[in-house]
This record gives C-alpha cells, structure tokens and sequence, in this order.
C-alpha cells in the first residue's frame, strides 16, 4: 500500500498517549473527519484516517471485506498499536470485524451508528436500490447531494466532499457486511468498546443486541445516544461525538495502552478544538443496559479504566 494512498494524519505524539485510527463511512473517504483529527491531533495523538478500498484516493479500487480489513491492519501497525479505533457506519461494522480477528491491535474500538445487524431483511431491499443507482446514467450522483444537502450541516458537507463520493461502491459494500456477523464478532474479544448512535439514527434497530453481545466476550461497554443527532453523527454533532472520542482514549490512557500509559493518565482531555457549548453526559444521552446478575456498563469501565481526573 502506497503511503498517500492512506493519507496519514499525524502530530507530535505526546508519551503515554493511545493513537487513534478513524475508519469513514460508505462512499465517504477520510475527509470526513477533519473536526476530530484536528482535536485529537491537538490533544497530542498520532491520528491516521484511511481511504479504503474504492474510497477517496483509492477510488476505482474493487471494495472487499478482506481488503478494508488490510487497510485498517496496515494503519494500526503504522501508527503504533493497540489503539483506538474508531469508525462510523461501514467503518462501525469493520471496526468490530477487526476487533474481532485481530485483538491485539484494539485497545478499544468506539463504534458508531452500526447497531442494526446487517443479515436483515430490509438488506435485500437496499441491495436491489443500490444497483438500480449505480446502474442510472449518473450513478446516483444527483441523488446523493440532494441528500448530502438537506441532511447534513454545511460544515459536514464540505467536508465529505473534500474526498469526493464513491457512487460506485455500495452494492459492493452491502453483499461483503452482509456477510459478517458482528454480534458474534462482539463477543470474540474483550477490550473496551463504546457504541454511539444518533437519536434519529435508522441503524439503532438493534442496539440492545449489540450491548450484549459485546458483554458476551466480558467486554466494557458504554452505550451513548447523542440527542439531535441522525446517522452521520460525527458530522451532525461533532463537539458531542468528539468528546466521546476523548473520554475514550483518555480512559485507555489511565489503562496503559498507550505504551506507557502513567505519562498519560491523569491529563483532562484538552478542549482547544471543541467550541459549541459544553455539553453534559446528560445531553449526550448517556444509556446504560443493565441487568439484575450484572453492573451496569458504565459501572464496568468506571471500575476497570479508571477516569481522568
């Protein structure tokens, strides 16, 4: 893999801080997370966001499951693993799929608006609707800014169109997800992992399942409901989105992932990227599932990695 083909991102990393790998979404590239790369390269982290296959700079690539796989292995070695892995929506679904074949890589993984299982039956809906787009005259291109346009801010919008759109890729991506499993794949692996999710998110259909299913495997997990928010939360809400990202590898700090954490432990995440309004854990809808034999998630990450303080 050629090096402009992954468009690394990286500041002077500061001792005992988890580096961060951004996996984007479906027909999206690594331009869409220019707000976070910027706080969390702030925040003294090295950063990396890779196009994958058929995305960004490696559009015209055939897109496969094993081959994004490759691409966020390839990353994670590069930036210095374990670390943070963060994706949103097909970057949500690898994320776990990585997680799951390769534990040693992930300290934790934040996995965002990915919460409906992919084998359903409105898939085959989906697919059919996808090769009618990319079979039209413009490949969808009309359609796909009319929706840019009326559902995501003006801030979001240029960002996703700095990478430019893969209008040919998500047949391709639909039939390689719909092969995964990633309830069981939650279950493989035990380090920490946040799911978030929009609260007008379509893909929350099976959050509760996706909880648990991360418990199986003796995982911490912290459920957060970003209020406002649709699929494209990272982008709807980034201030919101992007604290999460920092609670997390702060927690992973104070764990030690970052390769000698006791350097890092201790620091509050720093706020120099993030204007909007603080936001409280209350309005960021903060859940928790819970049962009677069992702490309740937030309680696990409390005690296990403890907090910055």
């Amino acid at each position: 893999m050629e090096p402009d083909d992954v468009r690394p991102r990286q500041a002077t990393r500061t001792p005992g801080r988890t580096p961060v790998v951004l996996v984007h979404g479906s027909r999206t590239s690594s331009t869409m997370w220019r707000a976070q790369v910027a706080a969390l390269e702030s925040d003294g982290r090295r950063v990396v966001a890779p196009d994958l296959p058929g995305h960004g700079r490696r559009r015209g690539e055939t897109f496969t499951l094993d081959g994004a796989v490759d691409a966020v292995r390839a990353v994670a070695d590069d930036v210095g693993a374990p670390v943070l892995l963060v994706g949103l929506s097909l970057g949500g679904y690898l994320g776990i799929e990585v997680r799951a074949r390769e534990p040693g890589l992930v300290a934790g993984l934040v996995a965002a608006s990915c919460c409906t299982v992919p084998s359903s039956p409105l898939r085959g809906a989906w697919l059919r609707a996808a090769r009618r787009i990319e079979a039209s005259a413009d490949s969808g291109e009309r359609l796909n800014r009319w929706m840019v346009d009326r559902t995501v801010p003006a801030a979001g919008r240029a960002d996703l169109a700095a990478g430019g759109f893969a209008l040919d890729t998500m047949a391709a991506i639909l039939e390689a997800v719909g092969a995964t499993d990633p309830l069981g794949s939650l279950a493989r692996a035990s380090s920490p992992v946040w799911l978030v999710n929009g609260r007008f998110d379509h893909f929350r259909l099976d959050e509760r399942r996706f909880v648990e299913a991360a418990r199986a495997g003796g995982a911490p997990v912290r459920h957060v409901v970003v209020p406002g928010a649709k699929h494209l939360v990272s982008l709807d809400r980034p201030v919101a989105f992007t604290r999460v990202l920092l609670e997390a590898a702060h927690l992973l700090d104070a764990d030690g992932a970052g390769h000698g954490g006791d350097q890092g432990a201790g620091v509050r995440p720093g706020r120099s990227q993030l204007r909007e309004p603080p936001t409280s854990a209350a309005e960021l809808g903060t859940t928790t599932t819970s049962s009677p034999s069992r702490p309740s998630a937030v309680g696990v990450i409390a005690r296990e990695l403890p907090p910055p303080r």
